[in-house]
């Protein structure tokens, strides 16, 4: 008796216990899509965080130091192109249309230089990655303007 007395008490609390832990589908989908909505919210919120910290402005003073060299490398560079078209129509021999062109172009993306040094002056937007553009880019032009007699036909 005692054993069957036994058995039925556990039978009775596992079946209780499993009907008070069971959940309805429609409520289980409930909880899910709530969850998915709260997570959504988060990563949003976390992005706006991100993206609020990513972009930052330069002090004024930043800004100046940095205006003032980038200024002075621009002037460099058309000095340097200045003197590469006195160059190519001192020779007396006409250079091909190619190194024309290339100086062209190089002149071309200098103006553009300090188009996008005028323009951040006025938007203001991301420093640092504005700052790692431009110094790239800038670099990229002087090292240009030094391999531009470099004749690389075979």
């Amino acid at each position: 008796m005692k054993k069957t007395l036994a058995i039925f008490i556990v039978a009775a609390f596992t079946a209780a216990t499993a009907l008070v832990s069971c959940q309805s589908p429609e409520k289980n989908v409930d909880n899910a899509e709530e969850k998915v909505t709260d997570a959504k919210e988060d990563l949003k919120d976390a992005k706006q965080n991100a993206a609020d910290e990513a972009i930052k402005t330069a002090s004024v003073e930043e800004w100046n130091m940095f205006k003032s060299e980038a200024e002075l490398k621009i002037k460099n560079n058309k000095t340097r192109i200045e003197d590469l078209k006195t160059k190519m129509n001192k020779k007396g021999k006409s250079m091909d249309m190619e190194y024309e062109n290339r100086i062209d172009s190089l002149e071309q993306k200098n103006m553009d230089l300090q188009t996008r040094m005028d323009n951040y002056e006025h938007s203001k937007t991301d420093w640092e990655s504005f700052k790692t553009e431009f110094n790239h880019d800038m670099e990229g032009l002087g090292q240009a303007l030094k391999d531009v007699t470099v004749n690389n036909k075979k």
